[in-house]
């Protein structure tokens, strides 16, 4: 069986991002295949989306021209070592991307020599389009390479390249950020139902509130501070409220917590 695109895990993530790239018709069902140790999982993704589905990651290596790591990393080199077998022989190597956190390059490298790679961390908003994910290349990883990594992970919401050293920056910012955010639309509605407000209504206030707030940000390009001085009147509600943030520390919580996860992830790492 022949395919261009070969998904190892079929999860969450590989799930969001096999869905974009059929949806898209950046891949067609019939040149991908997916491989999926779960037999419930496997019918599923193949009734979905119809593409061909395996049991064996050895058969979704064999794609020509990319081959997605979308395992969890601990069983990471027990998969390694059976797929490295199957660049022998080969005329035409795919680019192998990972997605694999604390896996890095030169480990994947190791792994599949003479494959162009490239280590990329998403995060969950990927499952509904609106992800974000760094990509860092490796030392075979060519402009073209690199290229066609930007088309997979731009399926899924906005792609930006760093060097490897910076990737686990990325994690404790955009990686983990998704949970900071989401402790922060919950605070915001425990303080409306603690002013008053129906649950309900707090959290739909809270929700629409934090996306109108990043959306306006994104399309305008207007800087955070701009926009916090505009709706900061002297001697109004907002200033009251910020003031109230800044003594309880919420700016120094945030980079506390980025930088906290970054260390993390260098931890799980070594």
């Amino acid at each position: 069986m022949s395919a261009k695109f070969g998904l190892i895990g079929g999860g969450v993530m590989g799930e969001a991002l096999l869905s974009r790239l059929v949806a898209q018709k950046i891949y067609q069902p019939s040149e991908v295949i997916v491989s999926e140790p779960h037999p419930p999982r496997r019918d599923f993704l193949a009734q979905q989306y119809g593409v061909a589905v395996t049991s064996e990651n050895e058969v979704a290596f064999e794609a020509t021209e990319i081959v997605l790591l979308a395992v969890k990393p601990q069983v990471f080199d027990a998969v390694a070592v059976k797929l490295a077998p199957k660049l022998t022989g080969r005329d035409r190597l795919p680019i192998v991307l990972s997605i694999l956190a604390g896996v890095p390059l030169h480990k994947l490298e190791a792994a599949f020599p003479a494959c162009p790679v490239v280590r990329a961390m998403p995060n969950t908003p990927a499952t509904v389009g609106a992800g974000m994910t760094a990509i860092a290349p490796g030392k075979l990883a060519q402009p073209v390479h690199l290229e066609q990594a930007r088309t997979i992970f731009g399926s899924v919401g906005e792609v930006v390249e760093v060097p490897e050293n910076l990737i686990d920056a990325v994690t404790g910012l955009s990686g983990s950020g998704p949970g900071y955010v989401a402790i922060a639309i919950e605070a915001l509605t425990d303080g409306g139902v603690a002013a008053g407000l129906p649950r309900a209504i707090a959290a739909k206030l809270a929700l629409q509130t934090v996306l109108g707030t990043a959306q306006l940000l994104h399309e305008s390009g207007m800087h955070p501070a701009e926009l916090k001085d505009r709706v900061t009147s002297p001697g109004g509600t907002t200033i009251a409220g910020i003031a109230q943030l800044e003594q309880a520390g919420f700016r120094s919580a945030l980079i506390q917590a980025v930088t906290k996860a970054c260390d993390r992830a260098k931890e799980l790492g070594s």
